[in-house]
């Protein structure tokens, strides 16, 4: 027997008494529930509506311009997903604009939950791709925003070259579509291709961030942000979730708390230190701004303080700096300006809200060739210490510690991955 889920999202419609059901009888006749996005502008998703019913069997009604050639697929499918869920009578109505099918499954697991109280979850194939990890001092110039709820926007979002694609369940998502946009972030970490970008969510403000984490935690998400992170506290909660719920435990995630508020900038460094799993801290402007009340500039004179303070401590807890997003999506003459005065305060990359700003900052955060030389030559003193046996490393006068060997080591990596060294550049250069 279903035990119904009678929350805010259910409407109840008749006037007959069944039950009990929790103790209390209810007037109920059928129960609806509706999940996705619809209308012309949508594209690569789709609105069901399931009403759950006495009798009469599954019947699931089809709309899509692809009925023809994928309607009898979609049918299926839908039958598939209901009766895992043990539903047997149920009236379930597609609108279809060119969903994939791990798109019509989270819908149609959606709006499942809405109605019934259920610890089964439909979960699609994990594919080879994206049960690869990541590396703590992985190259992390760019970051792409997606709203969390949007699959058009996921579907090709690796092609443009973002070093990471983020999955947002915090702000892109309206409060009311939390719980679905949880169930397709989870089937997009499992089956959509970001092409080697490195795979992040950020997640909702804590407490509510922590349900998030049940649903995603493992799924092969290599990295979470923390946003509005303002103490050591908030990273221990995150990652005492992650710990409970993720079943690889050798599968390392990483965390990137996000310093949005005056007393995360005082907390920066504890907030850095608090565990080795985070592996950079970012600073969010927009918010940080509103808490101390000045407006946001592209001068960003009235950030100078913070983002200096993020950097530093940071650096001081061996964790990698990030930017904040640039609101101008217009303006990249003012974007490189910005980047180029980040990288100059110690920032190894930034956000991005739109795939235009990637080259721009991708190529900002890249290694020119002064910085590159001065790489080629540290590295190239230590490999030949190591060659010599010598547990010295020295470059004319002065003395190289392995900290300093190993950003130079990144730096080299980095100017081969943009293609600004050759691999073998060290049998030329010698």
């Amino acid at each position: 027997m279903l035990k119904l889920n009678l929350g805010k999202d259910v409407s109840l419609i008749g006037d007959r008494e069944i039950g009990p059901v929790d103790g209390k009888f209810i007037k109920k006749i059928t129960m609806v529930a509706h999940a996705g996005n619809k209308g012309d502008a949508v594209r690569s998703d789709c609105f069901v509506n399931l009403e759950l019913k006495e009798s009469g069997g599954i019947i699931v009604n089809v709309k899509s311009k692809v009925d023809k050639l994928y309607g009898n697929q979609i049918s299926k499918l839908s039958l598939v997903v209901l009766q895992y869920f043990s539903i047997k009578h149920a009236v379930l109505t597609i609108d279809d604009k060119g969903a994939l099918p791990f798109v019509i499954a989270a819908r149609i697991e959606a709006v499942v939950h809405q109605l019934i109280i259920t610890d089964k979850t439909y979960l699609t194939n994990l594919e080879e791709f994206n049960k690869k990890a990541t590396s703590p001092d992985r190259i992390r110039r760019s970051r792409l925003y997606l709203p969390g709820n949007n699959p058009k926007l996921m579907l090709n979002a690796g092609i443009y070259g973002a070093d990471g694609i983020i999955l947002d369940l915090e702000d892109s998502v309206a409060p009311d579509k939390k719980d679905e946009a949880r169930i397709l972030v989870r089937n997009a970490l499992r089956l959509v291709n970001f092409y080697g970008a490195e795979r992040m969510v950020r997640i909702n403000q804590l407490p509510l961030g922590l349900d998030d984490l049940d649903w995603i935690a493992r799924e092969g998400v290599n990295l979470i942000l923390i946003p509005k992170c303002e103490s050591a506290e908030d990273v221990h909660h995150v990652e005492e979730r992650i710990q409970q719920v993720k079943k690889d435990k050798d599968f390392p995630i990483h965390l990137m708390p996000i310093i949005e508020s005056a007393l995360g900038v005082q907390n920066a460094y504890a907030i850095a230190s608090a565990s080795e799993n985070v592996v950079a801290i970012a600073i969010g402007l927009e918010d940080y701004t509103a808490d101390i009340g000045a407006q946001r500039t592209n001068k960003a004179k009235e950030s100078f303080f913070a983002r200096s303070t993020i950097v530093n401590a940071a650096k001081a807890a061996g964790k990698q700096a990030i930017d904040s997003v640039f609101s101008d999506i217009e303006d990249m003459d003012a974007l490189s300006r910005n980047v180029t005065e980040s990288k100059s305060l110690g920032f190894t990359g930034m956000g991005c809200i739109h795939p235009r700003q990637i080259i721009y900052i991708n190529q900002g955060y890249a290694p020119n060739e002064t910085e590159i030389e001065k790489a080629k030559k540290i590295v190239n003193a230590f490999l030949i210490a190591l060659e010599n046996g010598s547990g010295v490393v020295a470059l004319g006068s002065k003395m190289i510690d392995p900290p300093v060997v190993k950003r130079a080591q990144n730096l080299i990596d980095m100017a081969i991955s943009t293609g600004q060294l050759a691999k073998d550049w060290r049998n030329v250069y010698v």
